[in-house]
């Protein structure tokens, strides 16, 4: 159904845009000029007006077919998902963490180390500012 609906579309736009626009003659450019002798003595017109019309009428049956199609639930479940079966596990202790360990990655600093150390937030600014007087 739903591949007959997509045809049923493609038919459309195809029709549609093999049409002769009303006041132009876009269609010439394909050899609508000519279309008399094949189409009959009116042309082309009515035939793509009558063929679109047919195919619109067949596109809005289809669409209202597969709307109800979709809305029709099935009692079986779609999913594998919610077929299978639920397994529940104990999962495993963490063992404890040991003293030997650190408790971070961060190296540890040596609090006698001050060499490039930044000064405290209360201590005066020392420096040379260049406008000793």
């Amino acid at each position: 159904m739903l591949i007959t609906h997509t045809l049923i579309a493609l038919s459309i736009i195809a029709l549609v845009l093999l049409q002769r626009g009303k006041g132009a003659d876009a269609g010439a450019a394909f050899g609508a000029g000519a279309s008399g002798t094949v189409f009959g003595a009116r042309g082309s017109g009515s035939f793509f007006s009558r063929a679109t019309a047919v195919l619109a009428t067949a596109f809005f049956a289809t669409s209202l077919t597969l709307a109800y199609l979709s809305s029709q639930h099935s009692t079986q479940s779609e999913s594998l998902l919610e077929t299978a079966p639920v397994v529940e596990e104990q999962a495993e202790e963490a063992p404890p963490l040991s003293d030997d360990l650190p408790a971070t990655d961060m190296p540890e600093l040596d609090p006698t180390d001050n060499e490039g150390a930044l000064p405290a937030l209360d201590a005066e600014p020392t420096g040379d500012s260049g406008s000793e007087q």
